[in-house]
Order: structure tokens, then sequence, then C-alpha cells
């Protein structure tokens, strides 16, 4: 390279200009993300900004061993690439809780770098200790805590809460002050690697501790806030390496997760601290779970033939999606079936509540990949007034968003959750694998209403026979 273009390409203040862009598109990317109509052009502008960030890092004159860079930039790519591209639609929270993850791991990796690097950070300034100490700290619990997300939703280990019981948020509590007191020792010129080994070893079983307990009904609110950790974790990270891209990044990554953490829980009337206490959700038994429907009637089952007439000559349909959608891979079948009833003059639109599902998004993004149209997608918010006029409310999969409970048993872990309001609709059409109760444990009046059928099955099967059904209609 020519000396000249060498000295201008590593001059700080062009290095500053390039950081400068790179946040403009982070920031312009993340705008994009906001609708489903610009969110594959938001990634896009976000992808180029991190390309440009990582371009004028390298630059810096101040890096070297380009051996290991390059090492890790195939390996990274060899790894993220194969994986982004396979997953399937109904795995994405997986992958995020995985990926999220590999994010905090790094962080904790850095800092202890960082560590041996200064020899006990004997060479450095303080600050530069107290951020690298909070990112490793942040990291390592957000990286374990991660990979026990990633196992709870990919069925590794039980969904249901796993918890010491009344003991586990003092165990939780212990962990937490052992590594602040490990990294209070460090900052205040112990040098010994084997204290920062202790409080890494303590973050890790705090991380670990932190999500056991955390049932699969709070896991969507949950990776949100772990994203937010590693945000927050790499933040520091770049307070600490002075690098300015990590530090920008860091912090919108921090906030816009913090601020989705906080939307989600109040989605689900929860407050932040009673998710992270635990012990609800996953199939597990808890307070109000048994009995529901004791004094409510009786669970009435129907065809799909039955359900098919109801179906093709109401003038109304709200489609309520849930997990159970997402399992049984039936996205595809159910927009079929949702195209065969617009072609019989019927109005047929989607709800969305915001939880529904394993992580924020996930429903749209499975209805996204069916080729559903944006403009026949609703929240919750723009849809729950209209199930009043709704002949058929159809739920695919879907349980505790549309438990009626949320609403009238203050008894209810529940009470006061938002929830779809597909019991006022004047038939309801539910199809789930089986009689059990949702995710959170908690039996779901809904379906001992007198308004309510059940069509029990697999639900791209069951879709599969609505569709031949509705065609038998004519």
């Amino acid at each position: 390279m020519h000396p000249v273009l060498a000295t201008f390409l590593q001059n700080p203040n062009f290095l500053d200009v390039l950081y400068i862009l790179a946040f403009s598109l982070f920031i312009q990317g993340l705008r994009g993300l906001a609708g489903p109509t610009t969110a594959v052009r938001g990634n896009r502008i976000a992808a180029v900004g991190m390309a440009i960030a990582v371009i004028a890092t390298l630059l810096n004159p101040s890096e070297g061993n380009w051996g290991l860079i390059v090492l890790g930039l195939l390996l990274g790519t060899a790894v993220g690439v194969p994986a982004a591209r396979n997953v399937r639609m109904t795995a994405m929270p997986q992958m995020v809780a995985l990926f999220n993850g590999v994010g905090g791991g790094a962080v904790f990796l850095i800092s202890w770098a960082e560590f041996r690097l200064t020899k006990g950070y004997a060479n450095a300034a303080t600050y530069v200790a107290i951020f690298s100490l909070f990112a490793a700290i942040v990291g390592s619990v957000s990286f374990w805590g991660s990979n026990i997300a990633f196992g709870k939703l990919q069925e590794i280990i039980p969904g249901r809460p796993i918890s010491l019981g009344a003991a586990q948020q003092a165990v939780n509590l212990g962990l937490l002050a052992l590594a602040v007191a490990a990294a209070v020792d460090i900052a205040s010129g112990d040098h010994s690697q084997g204290i920062f080994i202790g409080m890494l070893v303590c973050a890790a079983l705090l991380g670990n501790a932190v999500v056991l307990p955390i049932g699969g009904a709070d896991m969507p609110v949950v990776i949100s806030l772990l994203n937010a950790f590693t945000g927050l974790s790499a933040a520091a990270t770049g307070i600490a390496l002075n690098n300015t891209a990590l530090i920008v990044a860091g912090m919108i990554v921090g906030a816009s997760g913090s601020i989705l953490t906080n939307l989600m829980a109040t989605a689900m009337n929860r407050s932040i601290p009673a998710i992270v206490a635990g012990g609800f959700g996953g199939g597990g038994a808890v307070a109000g779970a048994a009995g529901a429907g004791e004094h409510a009637g009786t669970v009435r089952s129907t065809s799909a033939a039955d359900a098919a007439i109801q179906l093709a000559y109401a003038s109304r349909v709200v489609i309520v999606p849930g997990y159970g959608m997402a399992v049984a891979q039936a996205q595809h079948k159910i927009w079929e079936l949702c195209q065969l009833l617009l072609d019989h003059g019927v109005t047929v639109k989607f709800a969305i509540h915001p939880v529904a599902g394993r992580m924020p998004g996930h429903m749209n993004v499975l209805l996204a990949e069916a080729g559903v149209p944006y403009d026949l997608i609703a929240d919750l918010d723009e849809i729950n007034a209209e199930f009043e006029t709704a002949d058929v409310a159809l739920i695919i999969g879907a349980n505790d968003v549309v438990n009626p409970v949320a609403r009238t048993d203050k008894s209810s872990p529940i009470y006061g959750m938002p929830i779809l309001n597909a019991d006022k609709a004047k038939n309801v059409i539910v199809i789930k694998r089986g009689k059990g109760a949702g995710f959170s444990g908690i039996e779901n009046a809904l379906f001992y209403l007198d308004n309510t059928r059940m069509l029990y099955g697999d639900a791209q099967k069951a879709a599969a026979e609505l569709i031949q059904a509705v065609k038998a209609v004519g």
C-alpha cells in the first residue's frame, strides 16, 4: 500500500468519520426494524454499518496479530452463516438466545484477556479495571443464562421452573455478592488470577441460577433481558478498550433491549423483578393452575367438517396463531386456509399477541415466511375491538394469551395480563394438540365456554383437514 494512502486510512480523523457513518447506519437500520415492510432493508443497512465499523477498527494502527484476527473471522463466518441460513423459523428463538450468549461469552473472554495483558490491571487506569470487571460479570451472566434459555427452548432441559425453592433468591444474592466482592478486591489492587477466575465462576453460576427457575411463559422477556445485558457488557468493554464502535453499538443494544424488556413485561402485566424471581410457566404447577374449569361447564369438541361450515359461511373470521402453530410448522397451511376463506368472501385477519410464541415477533416472522400480507396482521390493541363483531375466532395453538381468567379471576397468576378477547367472538374454534394446560401451567377457561369448540390434533394436520372440508362446502 502506498505510504500516503496508508497514512490517510489510518488517520484518527478519518477513522472517526467511518465510526460516525457506521453509527448513523446502526440507528437508521434500527428504525427500519420497527415495521415489517422495512425490516429486511433495516437489517441490511445495519449490517453495512457493522461492516464499516469492523473495517474502521481493523484500520487502527494499534491492531496487530493479523493471523488470529483472520482465523477468528473465518471461523465465525464458517459457523455463523450456515447456522443462520439453515435454521428453521420455528427454531429462531433458540438461535437468538444462542447468538446472544456468544456475544456475552466474547465479552467476558476479552475482559479476561485484558486482565492478563495488564498483569491484573497493574498498568491500567482505575476506570479500565472497573469497566472491564463489570463487563466480565455481566457478560458471564448473559452467556450462561442464554445457554440455559437455549436449552429450555430446545427442550434439552425441562421448560418448567427448576429452583431451590425459598432458598433460591438467597443463593442468587450470595453469588452476586461474591462476584462483586471479588471485583472490588481486584479493582483495589489484588492481581490474583485465581480471584478473577473465581469471580467468573460465581457469575457463571449466577447466570444459571437466575434463568433455571424461570418458566417458559416468561422466556420471551428473559431473552430480551439477556440481550440487554450483553449490550451493556459490550459497551463497558468498549470503554475499557477505548473502542468507540463497541461503546456505541453496545449502548444501542443495551438501550433497545431494556426498552423491549419493559414493553414485554408490560404486555404480561408482570414486573421484571417478579419475572427474574421465576417460578412461573413451563408446565409446572402454580397457584391457580388446577381446577379452572371445574365449574365452568364441559369441553365440547367438533369435527373438521363442522368447523369448515362455520368458517365458510362466516362474514368475519379472526385467526389467533400461537406456539402450537410454530411447533407444527402449520403457517403455510393456515395461510392456504385463509386464502380459501377470502375467496369465499370472508373477511379474515390475524391477531398477534406481543408474547405469543417464544420471542418478540415470533408469530409475525412465521406468517411473513408463509407469505401472509402485512395488512392482514394486527396487534392486540388494533384487533381486540373487532372480536365482538367476528363470527368465528380460530385459535391455532395459542393458550395463555386468550385465557379470560386474566380479566376475571383475581387469584390467577395471569390476572391483569392484557389478552386477546377471543372469547367475545360469536363462535370460537380452538385447534389444540391435547387437553393439557398452557405453557404457564394454567388451565384455560375459554375452552369451557358455550361458544367454544375444540378441534384436537396437530395444527398442520387439522389445517389440512379444514382446507379439504372448506373446498367440499363449495
